[in-house]
C-alpha cells in the first residue's frame, strides 16, 4: 500500500473515502496505529510520530518562525512541544472550531520540559491557553496540519470534515497567513500515496513539506492554496456549528463580498442574511437571562447623569463559569485588546456587561469574544440594549 514500500494506491477510480478507508485499515492491521484508537474517523496517530515531528528542527522555515499554528491531534503532540521548547508562539485551533478559531498556549513562568510536554497535550491545551480574537492581528509564520493521506506532490486528504481547510481559509480572511506561508504535515510513510489531482477541490489545502519517520519531503507544490472562505461551499449546517464563521460572514458581507451559502437560494440570500445578521449579530437582548431587579449598564455607566453625552454601547457576556474571577475576565479583555470603558460584573448570575464609548469598539469586542471559551465554558456574547444604570456593582475596568 505505501509509496515507501513500492506500492502506491492506483489513483484511477478511487475516491477520497476509498483512500481514507485503506489508510485506516492498513494502520490498524499492521500494528502501526497508536492511541487514540481505533484510528478510523480520525487524523491517525502512528508509531514514530514523535520522531517524525523532530524533523521540524531541520526546516529553516520552522527555525525562522515566530508563531506556529499546529492542530490539536495526537500525532502533532511532539511538534507542539518542540514549538514551546523553542520559545515560539504556539497557536492551536479549538476542536471543530466550536469556541473560536484558535488559542495561544501560555506555559507558566519557568516551565520545565515536563511542564512544556504537559502543555502540549490535549489537556494542557485546555489548561494553559488564552483565546485569540479576530482583531488580534495574529500573524502565523508556519502551519502544521494533520492528514489521513498525502501525495509527494502535496495533495492532501483529511478525515473528511473539512475543518483544516476551513481553519486555513479563515486565517486567510483574518490576514493571519500569506500566500507564501509554508504548510507542513506529519504522517507515517505508509500515508504517502499517489493521489489523483482531480480528487482535489479548489477549497482543499495543499502542503509544502511532508515529515515522516524516515523522510523530509519538499513537495514544491504549485497548486494555489485557498484564497479565503468559499462561501458557496459552506453549508447552513456548518455555519450553525461554527459561531466565529457567522461573524466572518457578516464582516465579509459588509465589505461587499458575495457570501451566498451552498444551500442558500441566491434570490433569497440577501433578505435572509439581513435577517440573520440583525437577529444574531446586531440586536440581541440579554433580558431573558436577567435576574429580576438586577441592574444593567446604562447609556453611560461611568457617568449615568450625562444625558447629553454620546450613547454607550453595551456588550452582554453570558455563560461565565462560576469559578471565574473578574480579574481573569479583565485579563482576557486586555489580551484581546477590547478593554471596555466600564465593566459590570454579575458573577453570581454567570454574566457581565461591557460598556464601550464607541460602537466600533463594541463590535470589535463582539467579534473577538464570540464563541470563545473561558474555564471550559463557551461564552454567549451579544450586543445588549442600553438600560439606565443604577450604579450597582460597577467596576472600573482600568483598575
Amino acid at each position: 500500500m505505501a509509496a515507501a514500500a513500492g506500492r502506491a494506491l492506483p489513483p484511477a477510480g478511487r475516491s477520497k473515502w476509498d483512500i481514507r478507508e485503506e489508510v485506516w485499515e492498513h494502520l490498524e492491521a499492521s500494528g502501526l496505529a497508536e492511541f487514540p484508537r481505533p484510528v478510523r474517523g480520525r487524523i491517525p496517530n502512528f508509531k514514530g510520530s514523535s520522531h517524525a515531528a523532530t524533523r521540524l528542527l531541520g526546516l529553516q522555515q520552522f527555525r525562522a518562525a515566530r508563531a506556529v499554528k499546529i492542530n490539536p491531534d495526537a500525532p502533532q503532540r511532539n511538534a507542539r512541544f518542540l514549538t514551546l521548547e523553542a520559545r515560539k508562539t504556539l497557536l492551536v485551533p479549538t476542536p471543530r472550531l466550536r469556541t473560536g478559531l484558535f488559542n495561544r498556549i501560555v506555559p507558566p513562568p519557568g516551565a520545565t520540559k515536563e511542564v512544556l510536554r504537559r502543555c502540549a497535550t490535549s489537556q494542557g491545551v485546555r489548561d494553559f491557553s488564552v483565546p485569540v480574537g479576530l482583531d488580534s492581528k495574529a500573524q502565523v509564520d508556519l502551519v502544521v496540519v494533520g492528514s489521513v493521506a498525502v501525495s509527494e506532490k502535496g495533495w492532501r486528504i483529511g478525515k473528511g470534515e473539512g475543518y483544516a481547510d476551513m481553519e486555513y481559509a479563515m486565517m486567510v480572511s483574518m490576514g493571519a497567513v500569506q500566500e507564501d506561508t509554508p504548510v507542513v504535515t506529519i504522517v507515517h510513510d505508509c500515508q504517502v500515496l499517489d493521489i489523483a489531482e482531480e480528487l482535489l477541490g479548489d477549497h482543499d489545502l495543499t502542503v509544502d513539506y511532508i515529515l515522516t519517520p524516515t523522510r523530509t519531503i519538499w513537495t514544491n507544490c504549485k497548486r494555489p492554496k485557498p484564497q479565503g472562505i468559499m462561501w458557496h461551499k459552506v453549508s447552513s449546517e456548518m455555519l450553525g456549528k461554527i459561531p466565529i464563521l457567522k461573524t466572518l460572514r457578516w464582516r465579509e458581507e459588509q465589505a461587499g463580498k458575495d457570501v451566498t451559502l451552498q444551500d442558500e437560494h441566491p434570490a433569497l440570500a440577501h433578505t435572509k442574511r439581513a435577517a440573520i445578521s440583525h437577529r444574531e449579530v446586531m440586536a440581541a437582548d440579554p433580558q431573558p437571562w436577567a435576574a429580576p431587579g438586577s441592574a444593567h449598564v446604562g447609556s453611560d455607566p461611568v457617568n449615568p447623569k450625562s444625558e447629553g453625552s454620546a450613547p454607550i454601547t453595551t456588550v452582554y457576556v453570558g455563560n461565565l463559569p462560576g469559578s471565574l474571577r473578574v480579574s481573569q475576565l479583565k485579563s482576557t479583555l486586555r489580551e484581546l485588546q477590547v478593554v471596555p470603558a466600564a465593566l459590570k460584573w454579575q458573577g453570581a448570575q454567570h454574566r457581565a456587561f461591557l460598556a464601550y464609548r464607541e460602537q466600533g469598539a463594541a463590535h470589535r469586542a463582539l467579534s473577538s469574544l464570540q464563541g470563545l471559551s473561558l474555564g471550559g465554558n463557551a461564552l454567549r456574547v451579544e450586543l445588549a440594549k442600553s438600560h439606565r444604570n443604577k450604579g450597582q456593582g460597577e467596576i472600573n475596568s482600568h483598575k
